[in-house]
């Protein structure tokens, strides 16, 4: 059988990792939120609701959904597997070596299921098992957290990057999401069918996240440089791709660092072979470095406009842009409600939230069928349909 493969943002679709969000939502509260990088307090059942319909939506479509929750629960009945998710989970810089001992020891007495439900949803010290006597947990109030939930784990895009036949660690960049990535990946090489695929790690723990990487093309990348990715991140990703022959070119592409373009993929996400929907405020000024292997070394050039040096790097002429209209409050309101995330099924034909219409009109006015879901509670976190969502399988573009 040949390796399922992820070449381009728009390939049909095959094969998805989604995360339904769960109890990590629960523990969401207005002291937390912030730190935990979501802007409001989700309901937690019509986030469900609204992420089982995406989830029918690209069944529908052919899309083989695989459950992130069910991939760790598996992996969880391994023992080696279990060990290291808790060593993951278990921080001794806060809960000191005496409480971090007795937290071991609670995990380790869990079984799969229970076990997967704190990695994910967390662990207060009210949740602790009698016994603990510890400066740390006295001086905790009973709803902090001994093991931090992860509420953005439904946003499975950032934490691992599928890049041809290899899926590459990434490096989160916020404190709030370091574990996520080593639970992924954990899940994953458990699986039967998603454990046989080649693992890459960028070469220092520099922050990259997968939503700063664009598949533009076969061998094409682009790399989001802003909040969440460093440019020391974009180089090693650009390294280990060249040194996997998973890449021939890497565009380092600066982004503002703020909430509303935390990644590049906030911006501007592949609707097309030879077309991307870009925010308009972005359009003219989005600049690339143009990275290629150097024998041992690399080769840098630019910066230069971005669309002419993807076309470039893509071999096509030009690398079309569908914008949502002239810059201003009403590209501001859609740009902040992920109207350029965008999930691409196939060439041409992409997943958007149902509330950016005007977004959505000027992509089916520009010839791209656009399938519209609910978002209302899943865009809390800031993301759309390309972020709740990690391909691990397309079909050739074309």
């Amino acid at each position: 059988m040949t390796p399922p493969r992820v070449d381009s943002e728009v390939g049909p679709l095959r094969t998805v990792v989604l995360h339904r969000p769960g109890p990590e939502l629960e523990r969401l509260t207005p002291r937390n939120a912030d730190r935990l990088l979501f802007d409001g307090i989700p309901w937690v059942e019509r986030a469900q609701l609204e992420h089982d319909r995406f989830a029918a939506t690209l069944e529908r479509h052919g899309v083989r959904v695989l459950l992130l929750a069910d991939l760790l629960r598996t992996a969880l009945d391994d023992a080696d597997a279990r060990e290291r998710g808790i060593a993951d989970a278990v921080d001794e810089r806060v809960l000191g070596r005496e409480l971090g001992d007795g937290v071991r020891a609670q995990l380790t007495a869990m079984g799969p299921d229970d076990l997967a439900e704190v990695l994910i949803g967390g662990l207060t010290f009210r949740e602790l098992g009698d016994g603990h006597s510890s400066l740390v947990r006295r001086m905790h109030g009973p709803d902090e957290f001994a093991v931090d939930p992860l509420p953005n784990l439904m946003f499975t895009r950032d934490s691992s990057i599928r890049v041809g036949d290899h899926v590459v660690a990434a490096a989160m960049g916020m404190p709030a999401r370091r574990r996520e990535a080593a639970l992924v990946a954990l899940a994953q090489r458990a699986h039967a069918q998603l454990g046989g695929v080649p693992h890459t790690d960028p070469r220092d723990p520099s922050p990259v996240e997968g939503g700063d990487v664009l598949l533009l093309a076969p061998g094409v990348l682009a790399v989001g440089v802003g909040e969440r990715t460093s440019p020391a991140g974009a180089e090693s990703f650009a390294r280990a791709m060249f040194d996997a022959e998973l890449a021939h070119t890497v565009l380092a592409v600066p982004i503002t660092q703020r909430r509303a373009t935390m990644h590049l993929d906030t911006v501007a996400t592949m609707v097309d072979v030879d077309t991307l929907v870009v925010f308009p405020e972005v359009l003219d000024s989005l600049q690339a470095w143009t990275i290629t292997p150097d024998g041992a070394g690399l080769a840098i050039a630019g910066p230069e406009p971005f669309r002419p040096a993807a076309a470039a790097a893509m071999g096509i002429e030009e690398l079309r842009a569908v914008d949502t209209g002239p810059a201003g409050v009403a590209a501001e309101r859609e740009q902040w409600d992920d109207g350029n995330n965008t999930l691409a099924l196939a060439p041409g034909l992409v997943v958007a939230y149902e509330r950016n219409t005007t977004t959505n009109g000027r992509l089916r006015d520009a010839g791209i069928e656009v399938v519209t879901i609910e978002g209302f509670e899943l865009g809390s976190g800031r993301g759309g349909p390309r972020c709740l969502s990690c391909p691990w399988e397309r079909a050739p573009a074309s």
